[in-house]
């Protein structure tokens, strides 16, 4: 009877053990793919322009809740940028890319050190310029994104756009 006992003991031990490494491993891959996705690309998907001509193209994006991103334009030469590129022989030429202005922020820690970053929404103005075709463009947009305790490793996010020049 006591041997049933322990054996019982030992078997719920054992899921128990189970059950706290599956949620730790469920909190890391949440933390890590919410990491992973600290920018998202929201619209257009596809585009129709005047092949030829120059055009302008509004690309949106998300920062992840609870996460900012380094602007364009940061106050401070050590921190990463925001940039876009588009890779060459698509049929579609990036002239410029016009950012928005970054937000002022501040890490509670250092009320006085003001950064410029983006947060929640932010759309960069595509100067475009396209062959006559369909043209899948896979532009690329870099990023360092950070929360209030750390920041991540620059991350390069596929930026995937359907351009027809007519």
């Amino acid at each position: 009877m006591a041997a049933w006992g322990l054996r019982i003991a030992v078997v719920a031990a054992g899921l128990a053990l189970g059950a706290v490494c599956a949620q730790e491993q469920a909190v890391r891959g949440q933390g890590s793919s919410a990491k992973a996705g600290a920018v998202e690309f929201l619209y257009p998907e596809q585009v129709t322009v005047e092949a030829g001509k120059p055009a302008v193209v509004k690309l949106h994006f998300r920062v992840a809740e609870g996460m900012h991103i380094n602007s364009h334009a940061p106050k401070d030469e050590f921190l990463i940028p925001t940039t876009l590129e588009f890779p060459d022989g698509t049929g579609v030429k990036l002239e410029r890319a016009e950012y928005p202005v970054g937000g002022e922020f501040a890490f509670a820690n250092d009320p006085g050190s003001k950064l410029s970053v983006y947060m929640h929404e932010f759309e960069i103005e595509a100067h475009i310029r396209a062959e006559k075709g369909n043209h899948l463009v896979e532009a690329k947009l870099h990023y360092q994104a950070c929360n209030n305790t750390q920041c991540l490793p620059p991350r390069t996010a596929t930026v995937a756009v359907d351009v027809i020049g007519k």
